[in-house]
């Protein structure tokens, strides 16, 4: 069966900085795949890079087992009618109110009008728990939490058949995490969405996951499913996972520590 979403020995640089080096994913239909990693782990490149919002260098993105790479924006339309995104701030326009914004695509892309518009954005919101009474609202007056909340309802409205979560629950307290974790679950087996998340928050990669790949500098270190990530005794995933401080994956202020204590001892 062809994958859904497949990346292959994928490269990307930025001048002398190499991010990803060599990433291999595969994303299987109506499968949810959470990508963990650290800050600088190549995360949200490697994301850009599906996207067609950065070009890597070498290698091969597939979706639907078709190549993406290298494909011209306007020549990919069809591919990116079948995304939506859930970015990590929600990204809401302050100028436009809710209804607009969640029914953005449709307007802007098949030239929805204003009635069909707001019935979309109706619906839209139900599913993530919210009532019509925020339609006419600004952005501006939504709480962290209805503000997350309504870019997804936006990510969702197409009902688009692959979806990304950046970071979906930065910036939530725990009680909103987890109905944020909850609600991306729901909403997306209910399309029987494909999803590809990117995260650091272990809540989530519990609450969501089908299978978890770890990224680390820029590559594909370990991939499995949940019950696997629990069980597995892997040095990177282990120190990732339970957020300890030394261990394999190296962490900035572990070298600085290293290094003043050899300045001490000499």
């Amino acid at each position: 069966m062809t994958a859904k979403i497949a990346l292959s020995d994928i490269h990307k640089s930025f001048g002398s900085k190499d991010v990803l080096r060599g990433v291999n994913l595969e994303v299987e239909t109506g499968q949810s795949v959470v990508v963990i990693g650290g800050s600088g782990s190549g995360k949200s490149v490697m994301l850009k890079s599906i996207l067609g919002l950065l070009t890597p260098e070498s290698g091969s993105i597939k979706i639907d087992g078709q190549e993406t790479l290298g494909v011209a924006r306007r020549h990919r339309a069809h591919i990116d009618n079948q995304i939506g995104m859930l970015f990590q701030n929600g990204a809401l326009f302050d100028s436009l109110p809710v209804w607009k914004n969640v029914a953005f695509r449709a307007i802007q892309n098949d030239g929805m009008g204003e009635a069909d518009a707001r019935d979309l954005a109706v619906d839209a919101l139900k599913r993530v728990e919210l009532g019509p009474e925020l339609l006419d609202l600004s952005p501006a007056s939504l709480s962290g939490g209805m503000h997350k909340r309504v870019g997804l309802a936006r990510a969702i409205a197409s009902k688009p058949e692959i979806i990304f979560f950046d970071e979906p629950t930065t910036g939530l307290d725990p009680i909103m995490t987890d109905v944020i974790n909850h609600l991306i679950r729901d909403c997306a087996r209910e399309l029987g969405a494909t999803t590809m998340t990117i995260t650091h928050d272990m809540t989530s990669v519990r609450a969501i996951a089908d299978k978890t790949a770890l990224l680390y500098k820029g590559e594909i270190i370990w991939q499995g499913t949940t019950e696997q990530l629990e069980a597995s005794d892997d040095p990177f995933l282990n120190q990732f996972i339970n957020g300890l401080p030394y261990g394999p994956i190296e962490v900035e202020g572990q070298r600085i520590e290293a290094a003043s204590s050899q300045m001490g001892a000499e």
